[in-house]
């Protein structure tokens, strides 16, 4: 029997997916996967179906759930306009709902729950509404916004209050991982855009704006900081910028992506991908069957990422502000993993042409 048992909400999603293939390697975890969809089927992983905005659903599921010592909540509703929807109460309100509804399941059922840990990110310090003050750390007040990030982390602490559980709370930026029609998988944006220009015979372009210094957070690295959290006492309550360690510019990895698929490193030009994109569905469609990929149309594989890769890839913007956060906190604490962000990048993009999501 399993000494732990964890309970991965969003088991679909960039950083669930990865969380659950992790957990699942290890010796004396149990993994329950609950999502809408259905993930890959693993040994030693029990899905269960659910979706986390019907309260009455999530009490009825969760209460045959008393095994459960531990919870990584990655679960993520974004308006389809992702961008505008960041700062939108309806948005707010459903992420905060979908805790409540889970901890209001659980809580009565998993007498012996242990730990919690759910996700912020760069929004944290306002990075969505002015430029970030650098390194952006943790013991720092919280940035003067509304954000459903400040709904969840003070319900989290009114629970706690009276409860014997505690919790942790990760900060990631830049998640890097596999999903299909994730709103944010700047992988899949990467590879989709990729692919479409060798079709056509172009050179890889970076299609954003200027140059400036950002950063990002592999979800096998994510993964095991929550598996850190969840075991060591020092991260109880805490929060923790989570970072492969390194800083990134787009362009300075460009001609590594653009060997990657065997392209030409074409000079920069700029292009509105989710505005362009949408219209190489038919190049997309000769990609899938040349290639024996997945049966999935190019919006279906990718979402709402085209808009994030445009703001991520600062397009329109000659002077964007750089985005640092500091890893020393968590660091400080113990876990001293580190990835590097280039070679994160091909691992993903393998991973998912590996899946057929993207051809070889």
């Amino acid at each position: 029997m399993a000494d732990h048992c964890i309970l991965i909400a969003g088991a679909t999603g960039l950083v669930g997916a990865t969380a659950v293939e992790h957990f699942a390697a290890l010796p004396n975890w149990e993994v329950i996967a609950v999502s809408r969809r259905a993930p890959p089927a693993m040994q030693r992983v029990k899905h269960v179906p659910l979706d986390l905005t019907e309260a009455q659903t999530c009490r009825a599921t969760l209460a045959k759930l008393p095994q459960v010592t531990h919870v990584l909540f990655a679960a993520l509703y974004e308006k389809p306009d992702l961008i505008s929807g960041w700062r939108d109460p309806e948005q707010m309100a459903i992420n905060l709902a979908m805790l409540r509804n889970l901890l209001d399941g659980l809580e009565p059922a998993a007498r012996g729950l242990s730990h919690i840990t759910i996700l912020q990110g760069t929004k944290a310090y306002g990075s969505h509404i002015e430029p970030m003050r650098l390194p952006a750390k943790e013991r720092w007040p919280r940035h003067p916004h509304e954000n459903f990030y400040w709904l969840q982390e003070d319900l989290l602490r009114q629970r706690q209050s009276k409860a014997t559980w505690n919790f942790s709370i990760l900060r990631p930026q830049l998640v890097l991982g596999y999903a299909v029609s994730s709103p944010m998988n700047i992988i899949a944006a990467i590879g989709a855009y990729a692919a479409v220009m060798r079709e056509l015979g172009r050179p890889l372009a970076f299609p954003g704006g200027g140059r400036f210094l950002n950063a990002g957070s592999d979800s096998r690295l994510i993964a095991r900081a929550a598996e850190f959290t969840g075991t060591h006492a020092v991260a109880a309550n805490e929060i923790y910028n989570t970072v492969n360690g390194d800083v990134l510019v787009w362009q300075d990895i460009w001609p590594t992506m653009a060997r990657h698929f065997g392209m030409q490193h074409g000079d920069p030009a700029a292009m509105n991908l989710e505005r362009e994109m949408p219209a190489f569905e038919p190049v997309w469609r000769r990609i899938v069957e040349r290639h024996g990929l997945r049966d999935l149309s190019l919006s279906g594989l990718i979402g709402s990422s085209w808009q994030f890769a445009d703001r991520a890839f600062a397009y329109g913007i000659e002077t964007p502000s750089d985005s640092v956060m500091s890893p020393i906190k968590l660091r400080q604490a113990g876990f001293a993993d580190c990835l590097d962000t280039e070679d994160a990048v091909i691992y993903w993009l393998q991973k998912m042409q590996a899946m057929r999501l993207l051809p070889a």
